[in-house]
């Protein structure tokens, strides 16, 4: 590699640097960026250990020569293995919550951390989630990462929270994220798969971001999304066998004035097809109209009776 270091000086020069970089080799996005230029400046402000959305203020300053090392290596790694951003620097954010993230995990990018945030922090609370002071046991089930399990933890103060996952790697992960964030004595991690280590225990809410990812579509993945664990995204032929198994399984886990919350991607006309007598409650998020579905113990203990 040629050495850019001694002509590249500002921050400035490594962000247009990098933009260049990454649309000429047609990097692929979406692990909490869009855009070459996002992805530029969240590898570049993250590394250098600055604030991920203030860009502006820091343009402009000369870099010293450690550090236009690291952003050199570290574009060029971008560049040539193609993984994420956030394997890269070792972080990743939901609200501006940072997490620690590696090849174990998925990249947490779910619409549920950008909900919990929307429905608590407004004056109104929120028209659809439970209280958060009267709820006293959470499960986040696929926890992956541990990242919204931890979000659990601080949303929910009076909560016991458990979190399961099938990996022992995603959970490895977790424990250095819930280590991190303090909240050990409320987050319990359980091995297994879905409710099958929580026999006999009663959630008064059930937030899940199951793989949800279609063969079709995991075919067609770019390499950036070929470097994440593939049993992260893997939901079967149409992406909604773990969606189908929490829906039957659910009533059995929650408290009666309870629900789940649930992320299934693009797969809502098959879920009401094939769940005529289930009323979803859709949640809009900042991109998506029906990515994520609300549903009480009620409206499941009466299938469930039916």
């Amino acid at each position: 590699m040629t050495d850019i270091t001694a002509e590249l000086v500002t921050l400035r020069d490594y962000w247009r640097y990098a933009i260049s970089r990454f649309n000429a080799a047609n990097l692929s996005f979406g692990h909490g960026t869009t855009t070459a230029g996002d992805d530029a400046a969240f590898l570049i402000l993250d590394s250098l250990d600055l604030p991920i959305d203030a860009l502006d203020p820091f343009l402009d300053a000369r870099l010293l020569p450690a550090e236009r090392r690291l952003l050199a290596d570290r574009i060029e790694t971008r560049v040539t293995t193609r993984k994420p951003s956030a394997y890269i620097t070792g972080r990743s954010y939901i609200q501006g919550v940072r997490f620690h993230v590696d090849e174990r995990v998925i990249v947490p990018r779910s619409h549920i951390g950008e909900i919990l945030f929307s429905e608590y922090l407004n004056a109104q609370g929120s028209s659809f989630l439970p209280d958060p002071m009267n709820v006293e046991s959470v499960v986040d089930i696929c926890t992956g990462s541990g990242c919204l399990a931890v979000l659990a933890a601080k949303f929910f103060p009076n909560a016991q929270v458990d979190a399961v996952d099938l990996s022992a790697d995603a959970l490895e992960v977790a424990e250095i994220n819930i280590a991190e964030h303090e909240v050990e004595n409320q987050v319990t991690l359980h091995q297994g798969d879905l409710f099958g280590p929580l026999t006999g225990n009663r959630y008064d809410l059930i937030i899940t971001n199951p793989p949800y990812v279609d063969h079709e579509a995991m075919d067609g993945f770019p390499e950036e999304f070929r470097a994440e664990p593939a049993m992260a995204f893997d939901g079967g032929v149409d992406g909604l066998d773990l969606v189908r198994r929490l829906l039957d399984e659910a009533a059995d886990y929650l408290s009666p004035e309870g629900g789940m919350i649930c992320e299934i991607g693009s797969g809502r006309e098959i879920l009401e097809e094939e769940y005529p007598d289930l009323d979803f409650f859709w949640v809009e998020t900042a991109e998506s109209q029906d990515a994520v579905f609300w549903i009480s113990a009620e409206a499941l203990a009466a299938r469930s009776a039916g």
